[in-house]
């Protein structure tokens, strides 16, 4: 039995924003055995996987009745029938920072700020496309004239560009991308299943007494700081002072306030805050029913005060 592996991302939108439903797809070059021999395929049948594609689709609206045989008929007819597949794209094994490129592309956010041109004294949106590819026209009677120079820019109203936007904002709980084969989720539970098993065979004479090693951390306990690395290109476990490798040994919240003084007295950094004194008792207090006359003022306060009649201040609005 041969298993290829597939992890295909759904995407709809173009470069412009407009409804452009489409997959891509990161396919092995062959298939795995059920020994984990790869099998190597020197090169993919593009017309086959084309008609596959085209079928499956034709038989899948076929099914939920959004479209008519006739209409299938008529389409398989068509010198140009809108489906196409492309593998213009190899990534030799080995290659993780080619294939982390490919996977940050294949899950992009459909809107970028950076083609976001500007707003013009309209109120129009200015967006550019991905590449600028501004070719000259074909001749008329030229091999060229199909496929003519792309449009590479959107005029577009400001209800309108939110609305070419949020439409490919997909529905609360939809899966984008699935993983399929010998990278689906079931295939590489089963590994890792039997490979612990395995494990355990090998290490079956050891005793219960002897204390067992503590696992192995999972990796998503590094998924946090395996973020911020890649968004600030900082390692948020980097020592400064020694160069080393720090690890997370306790979550310390502001409610524990006596472990946070204990740590901050053992470094060295504790500076406990000085209470502030009461006010005296004989300062200037405000009382709005009093007479402002007779309140004592300081020397200090003297400057501070104004008294404005109160016809001339509701003049002044």
């Amino acid at each position: 039995m041969f298993v290829p592996g597939m992890i295909a991302v759904i995407q709809t939108h173009g470069e412009l924003l407009h409804w452009h439903p489409h997959i891509h797809t990161l396919l092995t070059c062959g298939a795995f055995t059920t020994e984990g021999e790869f099998l190597e395929v020197p090169e993919l049948d593009l017309d086959r996987l084309r008609e596959a594609w085209r079928e499956a689709v034709f038989a899948l609206y076929l099914a939920e009745e959004k479209i008519e045989p006739e209409v299938v008929e008529n389409m398989r007819g068509w010198p140009h029938s809108g489906f196409s597949v492309d593998q213009s794209v190899f990534l030799p094994a080995g290659d993780r920072a080619g294939i982390e490129r490919l996977v940050g592309y294949m899950t992009r956010c459909p809107f970028s700020l950076s083609r976001l041109v500007k707003v013009t004294d309209a109120r129009q949106v200015i967006y550019k496309a991905e590449k600028d590819r501004c070719r000259a026209f074909p001749e008329a009677d030229g091999d060229g004239l199909r496929p003519g120079p792309k449009r590479n820019f959107q005029v577009l109203d400001p209800l309108d560009f939110l609305a070419e936007f949020t439409q490919h904002i997909p529905p609360k709980g939809s899966h984008l991308i699935r993983y399929y084969g010998f990278y689906s989720n079931k295939a590489r539970g089963m590994r890792r299943k039997a490979a612990e098993a395995e494990a355990a065979e090998q290490a079956g004479a050891t005793s219960s007494s002897e204390p067992s090693e503590p696992p192995a951390p999972s990796r998503c306990s590094q998924t946090w700081a395996m973020l911020i690395k890649r968004v600030y290109e900082i390692d948020p476990l980097y020592c400064p002072k020694c160069q080393g490798q720090m690890k997370v040994v306790a979550l310390i919240e502001p409610p524990q306030g006596a472990v946070i003084e204990k740590i901050l007295r053992h470094c060295g950094l504790w500076h406990p805050s000085t209470p502030r004194a009461p006010p005296p008792e004989d300062g200037w207090v405000y009382e709005p029913d009093a007479d402002w006359e007779s309140q004592p003022i300081s020397s200090e306060q003297s400057g501070e005060l104004t008294f404005v009649d109160i016809d001339e201040f509701l003049a002044t609005f």
